[in-house]
């Protein structure tokens, strides 16, 4: 197996984003250590810190930095004088799998990284190795958790994907868990278990921020009050809309408009 780049404790600043299509044969493994927006089959999600993705060449890798910097373990491989071993594997690629070790899987990475500048004469053994060890890792990650997460969220990818873009086209509406969960036919308890699963957040914080986006746009290119604008984004009480601006945004509304 020959490992092409890799990085481990790789920081990215909070404008770092990535699409690239990889060449024939360049398998990825990639780790996050912070949370990042990836997107699948076209989809948009937040991915939690510790989860694993196993990219093949049959797709574009493209995430994101997502409220910060970007931390992540990375590396890049071919795996075409190794595809027997490969194939032996029952490896889930292109979907996030939740590591169940991280700190195991981390371990690995930083060793790998550190064979790999060294100039050990067993360097190449050495490295087969480890890389054979960390994909079975992948492999048992993927036995424990990864086919449940693909069936659990999969089905239900579309309707929460419509549900998020209302809430976001409608700020001004009075969504509490009850109106999304009916939207979408789930369960209470179901709904916010799987939108904070697929999105990294909450379903109420989600609407708190259209309703703060919204309140920014509005500050920025109008010149309503700011009792217009918390009525417009869906607020009853004005003191409760500043309250919650200054919360999300860390200034008031009339700051935040001085300042845009």
């Amino acid at each position: 197996m020959e490992i092409l780049s890799l990085g481990y404790g790789s920081v990215y600043d909070e404008n770092y984003s990535i699409d690239r299509a990889p060449d024939k044969g360049e398998h990825m493994l990639l780790l996050t250590r912070s949370r990042g927006s990836f997107v699948f089959d076209g989809i948009s999600v937040i991915l939690p810190a510790e989860t694993l993705i196993l990219y093949n060449d049959t797709v574009n890798r493209t995430y994101s930095a997502f409220e910060g910097a970007f931390i992540c373990d990375w590396i890049c491989f071919s795996t075409e004088s190794d595809s027997e071993f490969i194939d032996s594997l029952n490896l889930i690629y292109n979907r996030p799998i939740c590591a169940a070790d991280p700190d195991f899987v981390n371990g690995l990475i930083r060793n790998i990284c550190n064979e790999y500048y060294s100039i050990n004469v067993r360097r190449p053994k050495l490295l087969d190795g480890l890389m054979r060890s960390l994909l079975s890792s992948a492999e048992d990650f993927s036995d424990r958790r990864g086919a449940l997460q693909q069936t659990a969220v999969e089905p239900h990818y579309a309707a929460l994907i419509e549900l998020r873009a209302k809430i976001y086209r409608n700020p001004q509406l009075k969504w509490n868990v009850d109106t999304m969960a009916a939207d979408v036919n789930m369960s209470r308890s179901y709904l916010q278990h799987i939108y904070r699963e697929v999105f990294g957040v909450s379903c109420i914080s989600d609407v708190i921020s259209s309703k703060i986006e919204k309140a920014k746009e509005i500050l920025s290119e109008t010149s309503c009050t700011v009792s217009q604008v918390a009525s417009m984004c869906g607020y009853d009480n004005e003191e409760h809309f500043m309250r919650q601006f200054k919360k999300v945004v860390g200034v008031t509304p009339t700051r935040y408009r001085k300042s845009s």
